[in-house]
């Protein structure tokens, strides 16, 4: 029988590498996000095995419950959700922080998290088992000056995964979180409004993860034995001893 994986945000970074490290694994991808020239790029791309694509935004609720409801019948049997879809807005002190960047974070990070959730549990639990990978952030351990509500919306994906878990545990169906730390992807370049200058400093004088090693470690742990659950990862950069501690040769 075919194993299925649901990854958002698919259409660049640690996504889109989680999307070629399942393939690779032997798994059906269902890749959504919300740039539907990118889906199909991805679609053409993955070629070892068959890829289901679903374009919306995490944020709508509505949409995302259509977009699950809409997958066909051999595409229902979700075995892992990778919970990949965030972001990080901004970088000021909570008195100058601007609202819009703070509803963009919670609304991706936490509520989308959340609606996916909801939306693909049902296809789980009717089997009594799956596999839910939430993509954390050492922010969500740690929290860092001018980092307020980007950390509380991580902190939240670590109380959720925690949560998740505990009430899941007697349905067959495992939960587990990977908080990465300094990840070279398009990330900082959201957070600095496309800046690419300042966002390259954030990358210079060391040497981040990529994302091809956050999908490394998924796709690791969802290919354990089926007793096995890896349920809660860190992953630094050599360089990194926390959020603030970079050893950067600059």
């Amino acid at each position: 029988m075919a194993r299925i994986a649901l990854v958002t945000g698919a259409t660049s970074g640690i996504g889109r590498a989680t999307a070629f490290a399942l393939a690779k694994a032997g798994y059906q991808i269902i890749a959504t996000g919300r740039r539907l020239e990118r889906l199909q790029e991805l679609q053409q791309q993955i070629t070892e095995v068959p890829v289901h694509t679903l374009a919306f935004d995490v944020r709508d609720r509505e949409a995302v419950q259509a977009a699950i409801s809409s997958l066909p019948e051999e595409w229902q049997g979700i075995d892992v959700l990778v919970n990949n879809a965030g972001n990080a807005h901004g970088l000021a002190p909570v008195q100058s922080g601007n609202l819009n960047d703070w509803d963009a974070m919670l609304d991706i990070n936490v509520k989308g998290l959340l609606y996916v959730t909801h939306a693909v549990l049902p296809l789980m639990l009717r089997r009594k088992k799956g596999h839910i990978i939430n993509i954390g952030s050492i922010a969500g351990k740690e929290v860092y000056a001018n980092g307020n509500v980007y950390c509380a919306s991580k902190f939240a994906v670590d109380a959720l995964s925690k949560g998740m878990r505990i009430d899941l545990v007697q349905e067959g169906i495992k939960v587990s979180e990977v908080n990465p730390g300094l990840v070279e992807t398009e990330f900082s370049e959201v957070r600095f409004k496309g800046d690419k200058e300042r966002a390259a400093t954030v990358y210079k004088g060391y040497e981040p993860l990529r994302a091809e090693d956050i999908a490394d470690l998924i796709a690791f742990m969802v290919t354990r034995p089926a007793h096995v659950n890896i349920a809660e990862v860190m992953i630094l950069p050599a360089a990194q001893a926390s959020s603030t501690v970079v050893n950067k040769q600059v």
